[in-house]
């Protein structure tokens, strides 16, 4: 059993993370959260973390952040345990004593309040910035005001600047100034109605300025009144450990009195042998009334305060309240998905990207991978190409969505004719399409041979190839890369290895003759060239890719299928 602490010393939490994900979350889990007592189950990472909330609530490759209420081995029955034997095992199993949730709701509530603290303090300089900008705004129209007075003030008393470009003239004869001065006293009387105009413009002007001061001070006023309020808050939540029902929580949150019970509700999952005694329903039943008999709780399905998570499996017995409204996963600065953002970021992470670095995607689609590392590695710079129109537009709305414009570039052109010079990129991160989500024109296992050749040519001496395949892709690919052992393939070998065509796709037999006209292609430089006339000429493969070398292998969950993130160092041969 493992109880929350609610003194902010250290918190337990767990993550669920989609299969094949959870090496990657332990990793950053310690390196970004100092994490403790790391441990790993199916789906899920738990840990032990002092860091705030705010930090963890940034974890990127978790899919949702709980606060871990209990954590047990799993729950065994026999066979001849009757349903209300089965029913007061579960209840006692799982919910324990009074203290423990009491603490558990404490912790929970202060978390949500630092969460609440974070996005007032957003909404707070958004707004101050906006208020910065019309006060700006509305000073400047002031500016030109009374600059405009001051224009119109000089031209109707326009005696100095006349006396001074008569000293500048050398004009200064009595005749002159005579005459002058009978001109000026014609004019006295139109000067004197002239001036009461502009002393009334300016007169409106200074009731402006006035105006606005006052304005000024009442957003003051409001904002000190503000201030005061929220000192108070922090005064009461510092002098009762937490518990002031004043602090702000999330707008999916009432606040109500203590006298009145909280609202919950129970999700739950029910795997493995447990399932065959009690369904989903009947163990949220069961949990509910347990909660409502030990805390006086009320049960409330559509819009509760608390939500309990219950996983009940043959491995572990785990009981959490979410953290956040929205799983980790759902990026904000995100428009269009495309690869799921967490196996996303996993590649970037591979790709072991350092300051000042280059980064190409030569097959970007809507620039998800790139988006990622991009916001991970703030001083390296990024480029995705795509040959579909549609794919980069997508790609676009997504970098300009993100403010990342500075940072990534997007080109149009084909990963099998990258235009980029050799040994020019630091790494090189690739989904390559499967078919499944996104269609392909081409077929991808005949065109991967030309595609790595590519890849490897642009790619620097130390340089990071990281890619996403499909297990079909993935066997293709470790036959390729295996030809580097057996050497050059001799003058009787006139068509593909036959352990290549074990791995192949189920389209892929039937597209041999297309691949050796693409590999007659790379060998005239030119991709889109016709179908061979001799149809009977069989071509070789591309040279072997002898300048990689696998590093590791990752199988990860895409939701209906698997995919494998395979990383390639290139080496000096």
């Amino acid at each position: 059993m493992s109880a929350p602490r609610s003194d902010g010393s250290s918190v337990r939490y767990y993550c669920t993370a989609g299969n094949g994900m959870e090496t990657f979350l332990i990793d950053e889990v310690k390196r970004k959260l100092a994490a403790e007592d790391v441990c790993r189950v199916p789906g899920k990472v738990l840990f032990s973390s002092s860091a705030g909330i705010n930090r963890v609530t940034e974890l990127k490759a978790a899919e949702r952040l709980f606060l871990l209420l209990k954590q047990d081995s799993p729950v065994r029955l026999s066979t001849h345990t009757s349903s209300a034997k089965a029913a007061s095992v579960l209840q006692s199993r799982l919910l324990g004593d009074r203290n423990h949730w009491t603490s558990a709701v404490m912790t929970w509530s202060r978390l949500q309040g630092e969460l609440a603290d974070r996005k007032a303090t957003a909404v707070n300089t958004t707004s101050a910035a906006l208020a910065m900008t019309r006060e700006g705004e509305e000073g400047k129209e002031q500016r030109e005001e009374e600059e405009k007075g001051h224009a119109v003030w000089r031209e109707s008393t326009g005696e100095q600047s006349e006396e001074e470009s008569g000293e500048q003239n050398g004009a200064g004869t009595l005749e002159k100034k005579r005459k002058r001065e009978e001109e000026l006293k014609g004019c006295e009387g139109g000067r004197d109605g002239e001036r009461e105009r502009k002393e009334d413009t300016s007169e409106e002007t200074c009731a402006k300025a006035r105006t606005l001061e006052k304005k000024r001070r009442r957003d003051d006023g409001e904002e000190k009144e503000l201030s005061e309020r929220e000192g108070e808050i922090v005064e009461n939540v510092e002098a009762t450990g937490g518990r002031d029902k004043t602090l702000v929580q999330p707008s999916w949150i009432k606040p109500e009195p203590s006298s009145v019970p909280v609202s919950f509700r129970i999700c739950c999952k029910c795997t493995g042998s447990l399932s065959r005694y009690f369904s989903t329903q009947d163990v949220s039943r069961v949990i509910g009334v347990g909660l409502s008999r030990l805390l006086g709780w009320k049960t409330e399905l559509k819009n509760p305060q608390l939500e309990v998570n219950v996983c009940l499996s043959d491995d572990v017995c785990l009981l959490g309240i979410p953290l956040t409204r929205l799983p980790l996963a759902s990026r904000s600065y995100m428009k269009s998905t495309g690869l799921r953002s967490t196996v996303a970021w996993a590649m970037a992470s591979l790709a072991q990207i350092q300051p000042g670095f280059c980064v190409v995607d030569p097959m970007c689609g809507t620039g998800t991978i790139l988006i990622e590392a991009a916001q991970e590695h703030k001083t390296a710079c990024f480029l995705g190409m795509d040959i579909d129109d549609g794919q980069l537009q997508k790609a676009d709305q997504n970098v300009e969505f993100a403010q990342l414009g500075n940072r990534i570039h997007l080109l149009k052109a084909s990963s099998m004719v990258l235009p980029l010079p050799s040994a020019s990129v630091d790494a090189v991160v690739c989904d390559l399409p499967f078919g499944r989500k996104f269609g392909t024109k081409s077929n991808m296992a005949a065109s991967l041979p030309l595609i790595l050749t590519e890849m490897e040519r642009v790619l620097c001496i130390g340089g990071t190839l990281v890619l996403l395949l499909s297990p079909q892709l993935s066997c293709l690919l470790k036959k390729l890369l295996a030809q580097k052992d057996t050497g050059p393939m001799s003058k009787q070998e006139t068509k593909p290895p036959t352990g290549i065509q074990d791995c192949e796709s189920p389209s892929l037999s039937s597209t041999k003759h297309k691949t050796c006209q693409l590999h007659q292609g790379v060998e005239s430089s030119s991709p889109t060239q016709g179908p061979d006339p001799r149809p009977g000429l069989q071509h070789p493969l591309p040279p072997p890719f002898s300048s990689l070398r696998h590093k590791a292998t990752f199988r990860v969950s895409l939701g209906v299928i698997d995919g494998l993130i395979h990383k390639y160092v290139k080496i000096d041969t």
